[in-house]
């Protein structure tokens, strides 16, 4: 499409165009505030606030006091701005469910080995767990998505002891992450029919993801693509 300027009056076709985009701005609005948004008045006041906005540009360029093109690219940022927002909130949500797993996982890992695997991969499942919950919860708090929590923090420091930056400390979490969530996953749980007299026996013993919920596993495997993800943007850096 061919940038009109400003003192050119807009088409008829130029004008359904942007407001066949303000309608499709003002429809998403209406579904991601039905996504994250429980309050009925707050979100009838959201999706006003987003339909205002997207009449007012299709204002300005009917009157002239945009270009088509300006109108159509100011929707177009605020669309991009509304689905990155939905994404982070949907992001930090994964990460309390998939913490809080974790935390329940490493307890029952404490449980199940009498403490023998408790040190070596419970405490760690625990940890990474709380931390994850925490970020996740602190970010949706507060709008923001860079959070460190503690035991990230500490991978920080530790990482500046050794000579290395924040970047080599946040691979290495996200890999002690991965690692931990693969395990809790992979690892001999007892069959839920096992005799109690043979429960040290392996043929009583079966890989923990065949009798995980499906909602469970979904959580893992998604929380295991955002740590990968932010792996790799990290390795970018």
């Amino acid at each position: 499409m061919t940038s009109k300027s400003k003192n050119q009056a807009p088409t008829f076709q130029d004008l359904w165009e942007v407001s066949q985009a303000a309608g499709r701005l003002t429809s998403q609005a209406c579904t991601i505030s039905a996504r994250h948004l429980q309050d009925g008045m707050t979100r009838s006041i959201f999706n006003r606030e987003v339909a205002y906005y997207a009449r007012s540009i299709v204002g300005d360029v009917k009157q002239g006091k945009k270009t088509v093109t300006e109108g159509l690219t100011e929707i177009k940022r605020e669309q991009r701005s509304l689905l990155d927002q939905s994404i982070a909130i949907g992001r930090n949500g994964i990460g309390v469910v998939a913490g809080a797993l974790q935390i329940a996982t490493g307890a029952g890992v404490c449980y199940a080995s009498v403490g023998t695997l408790c040190l070596i991969a419970g405490v760690p499942l625990m940890a990474h767990g709380a931390n994850n919950v925490y970020e996740g919860g602190r970010n949706m708090m507060t709008g923001q998505s860079d959070t460190v929590g503690p035991v990230r923090s500490a991978y920080q420091s530790a990482a500046l002891a050794m000579g290395h930056g924040e970047r080599e400390a946040n691979m290495a979490y996200g890999s002690v992450d991965i690692g931990l969530s693969a395990y809790s996953v992979v690892r001999h749980v007892l069959k839920p029919d096992a005799w109690r007299l043979f429960r040290y026996l392996d043929s009583d013993r079966i890989r923990a993801y065949k009798i995980m919920r499906p909602s469970s596993l979904g959580a893992e495997a998604i929380i295991d693509s955002i740590t990968l993800e932010q792996l790799y943007q990290e390795t970018k850096k």
